[in-house]
């Protein structure tokens, strides 16, 4: 569906396509869509409480008080004619019926990898997977984390030797979009343009 010139959010022609940002608690979602946004982000951060964290799972993140509710939005215009909302959504299990919302009309993500630990990045895949959306994996590079080279980390998630793998610095807008242009690509190429139900 083309946009009309009566849309102030996105130029005269071009396409929105909707992208959503999955992976575990911690990973850095709400970073990257914040980085790559040129909106003010709408980020929907609560602090963590104690009742929370009898719930999550806090046994790796060090000195993280807050954490996302419901989703962070922003818009990058990519191109001419694509334009992105770009939803992040929240990372614990109990989010997980919010996620499938989430997704409805998205056509594809990005599923975000923390090497500490990429077990914790299985349940996002799946919810792609299911939703038989095109993705990219994002491995953002936090300082000190594990390096393996992309084969292990390909190895370790049983990733299809076409789904694309990027490494980011989700704090840095450059290194953030490259992994948004590898998912655009990968939807082009895929030609899979029905979004998600």
């Amino acid at each position: 569906m083309r946009c009309t010139n009566s849309d102030p959010y996105v130029p005269a022609g071009a396409r929105p396509v909707k992208v959503v940002v999955l992976g575990p608690f911690a990973v850095g979602k709400t970073t990257l869509v914040g980085a790559v946004s040129e909106i003010e982000p709408l980020r929907t951060e609560e602090r963590m409480t104690r009742a929370g964290q009898l719930i999550d799972d806090l046994g790796q993140v060090q000195g993280k008080d807050t954490t996302t509710v419901a989703m962070d939005f922003g818009r990058l215009t990519l191109t001419d004619d694509i334009v992105l909302y770009v939803f992040g959504a929240p990372g614990q299990p109990r989010f997980t019926s919010m996620v499938h919302e989430l997704m409805r009309g998205a056509l594809g993500g990005l599923v975000m990898v923390n090497t500490s630990d990429v077990s914790l990045s299985f349940p996002s895949l799946t919810l792609m997977e299911d939703a038989g959306l095109p993705y990219t994996v994002v491995i953002n590079e936090f300082p000190g984390s594990p390096l393996f080279e992309d084969a292990e980390i390909r190895e370790s998630l049983d990733l299809h030797e076409r789904t694309p793998l990027v490494r980011v610095d989700a704090r840095s807008r450059q290194s953030a979009k490259q992994a948004l242009i590898a998912l655009v690509n990968d939807i082009i190429l895929s030609r899979r343009t029905e979004p998600a139900r």
